[in-house]
């Protein structure tokens, strides 16, 4: 059934659950420190920002999914020999049975990764928060709007950052930095945004931490712009991460 094109909010239609999902498949981790590891993602629809770039346009421009019971979902889960849970979307965080499910899932023992746009902060036990905060780069302007004239951009524009969020994160939780990488001319946006984190911040934000990804959908997007980004992270001291799931897979649903 159709998910609420509102984040978070619960269609009229929705019957019962606690979450909107997307889809749930086990796979490898492609992305951050975990690239490599053996996951179960679970995906949730609906998101507070339209990255013209999402590479799950079902979970954001055109949210799909059904709505699942956190019993079930844990059901579901424990049908994979995995021991890592990767909460992602859309945004999650949008969802406050999220905390439900991340605590039900730390008592039976799985290492969670939430996914999160760093624009919503929850108190919730969280192993590692993936957080990718969006640059001006990802704002959908008329001439890069995947559905219309630009009408979303000026409230993703003024959505997009939190620092006060970001250093949240950075406080209560292991955290990556995960930027998608469209080119050089991103670079002094990173540093400058880092810099804020760094001094809102109590904690520490070493550059191992701070994650260079080059923004693709397919291998042949990524091939433009893998050795781009790499030679970035080398010349700014910060980490490279692949897309390690596009690499093998391509744009296939499920990986």
């Amino acid at each position: 059934m159709p998910v609420a094109s509102n984040a978070g909010e619960r269609p009229a239609d929705a019957g019962e659950g606690d979450l909107p999902v997307n889809e749930l498949f086990c796979s490898l981790q492609g992305e951050g420190r975990l690239a490599g590891v053996p996951s179960v993602f679970v995906r949730t629809s609906g998101c507070n920002l339209r990255c013209w770039f999402c590479d799950s346009y079902h979970t954001s421009w055109e949210p799909t999914g059904e709505w699942y019971d956190i019993d079930d979902l844990l059901s579901a889960v424990g049908e994979f020999d995995a021991d890592h849970v990767v909460l992602t979307g859309g945004e999650p965080l949008v969802h406050e049975r999220s905390v439900d499910l991340l605590e039900a899932l730390d008592d039976r023992g799985y290492h969670t990764t939430v996914e999160t746009n760093g624009t919503i902060v929850r108190d919730a036990p969280i192993d590692l928060a993936s957080v990718s905060p969006k640059l001006r780069s990802s704002t959908p302007t008329a001439d890069r709007d995947p559905k219309g004239d630009g009408e979303w951009a000026e409230r993703h524009e003024e959505r997009r950052l939190d620092i006060p969020t970001l250093a949240d994160f950075v406080d209560s939780y292991e955290t990556q930095l995960k930027f998608v990488v469209t080119g050089p001319e991103d670079m002094a946006e990173i540093d400058d945004l880092v810099a804020r984190v760094r001094e809102a911040a109590d904690g520490p934000v070493p550059d191992d931490s701070v994650l260079l990804m080059p923004e693709g959908q397919t291998r042949d997007q990524l091939d433009e712009r893998r050795r781009v980004v790499a030679d970035l992270a080398v010349e700014y001291g910060y980490r490279y991460t692949p897309r390690l799931h596009v690499d093998l897979w391509n744009d296939a649903p499920g990986t």
